[in-house]
């Protein structure tokens, strides 16, 4: 396992990760959560993801009580919470103090630890004056409970402002984003922060590498297996996603990109890990799987980074022709 600095910060992060969104109390029951969460701690991941709205909260509750039954030291992983969605009622939703201080203490207790090594802002709060937030998460770090913090989904406009008022009151800035990043979905990783990676070192732990399973080709038929969790209840948006006439769309480049896979030796699963691996701006990808088997051959991704000369970067960008323009805020 190599690994990457979390932007312009001291703390290092596994490349690979692994996250719990979908699966973890609701998807997999807790003895297949435990044997993932294993092989990827002996793997070398130290670096593991969850949020208040996984599962209404059962999420964090499953990968608490693992952690906490492993006994890893603590110094050896780093553990993350999101804030943002975490009910129904007025305060129980948005970076409100409350909500931001409340979530957090929600969160230690079912994670099972003192601390929060990450602390992101799920989603930009448009009711909530972003001073409010940042001076929330400054106060969590001076108290201890949060290392450090970051945003989920911002634009960089957004995250440029948070950090202005960080520096012009005296407060902590945030220092990473975790943005959705793929061969499908690239406009903030490779062009919208270009500017946030040198003025202010901003660090990306990004999900979805591979398009919500677009990038497995098995929805290349227009039909979503019977196993797949598009079927779960409450993911119809994702069943629809994977199905609709943009998906379909991307068939035809999926296809060719899995003969690209072939000619290297690998699967479509793998190259595409590995291709969001080689951007140097990318500094952890999380991973996410229900069966042991799939994060086994997850992992095998960091193999294929090395058959990714420049040349085959290019005839991917030929492949995928979305290259975005730099845009400038």
């Amino acid at each position: 396992m190599e690994y990457r600095r979390l932007g312009k910060s001291g703390l290092q992060v596994s490349e690979l990760s692994f996250g719990s969104w979908v699966t973890f109390g609701n998807q997999i029951d807790t003895s297949v959560a435990e044997k993932c969460m294993k092989k990827a701690y002996d793997s070398g991941i130290n670096f593991f993801d969850n949020a208040e709205a996984y599962a209404n909260g059962n999420s964090e509750i499953v990968m608490g009580k693992i952690l906490h039954e492993q006994a890893w030291g603590r110094d050896t992983f780093v553990v993350s919470s999101k804030v943002f969605w975490g009910g129904n009622l007025p305060n129980q939703k948005g970076l409100s103090r409350k909500h931001v201080i409340e979530a957090c203490h929600a969160a230690l207790k079912r994670l099972q630890v003192d601390y929060l090594d990450l602390y992101f802002c799920h989603r930009p709060d448009i009711n909530t004056p972003v001073e409010e937030t940042v001076r929330a998460m400054t106060d969590l770090i001076t108290q201890g409970k949060v290392l450090y913090w970051g945003t989920s989904e911002w634009s960089a406009q957004e995250i440029m402002e948070a950090y202005s008022v960080a520096r012009r009151e005296h407060l902590v800035p945030p220092t990473m984003e975790q943005p959705q990043y793929n061969m499908f979905h690239r406009q903030k990783i490779d062009s919208d922060y270009l500017k946030l990676y040198q003025e202010i070192g901003l660090g990306t732990t990004i999900w979805s590498p591979l398009a919500s399973g677009l990038l497995t080709g098995k929805y290349n038929e227009g039909i979503v297996p019977t196993d797949s969790r598009a079927n779960l209840e409450g993911m119809e948006w994702l069943k629809e996603r994977l199905t609709n006439e943009d998906a379909k769309a991307k068939i035809p480049t999926i296809k060719k990109l899995t003969q690209m896979a072939a000619d290297l030796d690998t699967s479509l699963i793998r190259l595409a890990i590995a291709w969001c691996l080689k951007n140097p701006n990318v500094s952890t990808v999380i991973l996410g799987a229900s069966k042991l088997v799939q994060l086994e051959d997850n992992l095998k991704a960091q193999e294929v980074v090395a058959k990714l000369t420049p040349d085959v970067m290019e005839e991917i960008e030929k492949i995928l022709k979305n290259k975005p323009k730099r845009e400038v805020f």
